[in-house]
């Protein structure tokens, strides 16, 4: 009887959290990729302020709830595969130059600020001929939240972080990182050499800590808990509609075991600091990153590429 109970109040819990989940137009429509094997969720990260009070933007080094009043921005840009063998999480550098169906070329993150999940989702299946097939963001209230309703994220800082424009400033080691610093860690470019590629990598990282650290008993068997943790994402998480709960949870489970049990890479990059329209950006190596989509595609097994 009491097992009953407490797994009726773990599903409430759930469920009242993923009613308050955004549900989102996403997908475009016209001439799209043909489905390959396996299914591909696009993970966007935003700087969207939604949720946020001014003082609480302000608390997390992000400005202001109107700092972003136009069209918001991605901060990070995911593909995850899904298939026979083991999972595959890509980082799609977010100022990789391509073209923007309608707005000539820019820089991947541009296609986002113009026509939101649709042309970004778009954007991303001209660029890589893969089918999306998920749609998942988050924005900063919702990030922060969440880490501060886990108690915190713990990661080993390879260098002292020192970044004004991310407004952290992390010592070396190994450490619990709160909703601010894990923020400005996951944003944070200008104190690291490699940049975005860098930044992509810790990405990658934080987020499988973060999804290890939500499915963890302690919070997952917690009625109160979980409730908790659902209500600090919703804040600011958005899905496409055709998204169940279902579905979130096993993306959620693949992601917490993706450094240990999957593949996690960075799109091949050819030139970090390709300079076009006076502006700095990431060219692709296309002929490894047509192989690297080309094996998603197909639901083969994928290499790290290299100095990835």
């Amino acid at each position: 009887m009491i097992v009953a109970i407490w797994a009726g109040l773990l599903v409430w819990a759930g469920l009242s959290a993923w009613g308050k989940v955004a549900k989102v137009d996403a997908f475009p429509t016209g001439n799209r990729p043909s489905a390959g094997k396996g299914t591909n969720t696009l993970l966007v990260g935003s700087d969207s302020r939604a949720g946020l009070t001014s003082a609480e933007g302000r608390a997390l080094g992000t400005g202001g709830s109107n700092v972003s009043a136009g069209a918001p921005h991605t901060d990070s840009i995911m593909i995850l595969h899904q298939g026979s063998g083991k999972p595959v999480l890509v980082s799609v550098q977010r100022d990789t130059w391509v073209s923007i169906p309608g707005h000539g070329h820019g820089k991947i993150n541009s296609a986002f600020t113009y026509g939101g999940p649709k042309l970004l989702i778009q954007t991303v299946e001209q660029a890589t001929g893969l089918r999306i097939d998920n749609y998942l963001e988050i924005g900063f209230g919702g990030f922060a939240g969440v880490v501060n309703a886990v108690g915190g994220v713990r990661m080993c800082i390879p260098k002292n972080v020192k970044d004004s424009y991310a407004h952290i400033d992390l010592k070396k080691g190994c450490q619990n990182l709160n909703g601010h610093n894990a923020l400005g860690y996951v944003r944070s470019r200008h104190a690291f050499a490699l940049g975005d590629l860098a930044r992509a990598e810790h990405q990658r990282e934080f987020l499988a800590a973060l999804m290890k650290k939500i499915a963890s008993p302690s919070n997952v068997l917690v009625p109160w808990r979980l409730k908790s943790i659902g209500d600090s994402a919703a804040q600011g998480l958005a899905v496409d509609k055709g998204m169940s709960p279902i579905r979130a949870l096993k993306i959620m489970w693949t992601l917490k075991g993706i450094t240990t049990n999957g593949v996690s890479v960075q799109v091949p990059v050819a030139n970090p600091n390709y300079f076009v329209d006076g502006q700095s950006t990431v060219e692709w190596d296309k002929t490894r990153a047509t192989q690297l989509f080309d094996d998603l595609r197909n639901d083969r097994p994928v290499t790290a590429p290299a100095g990835d």
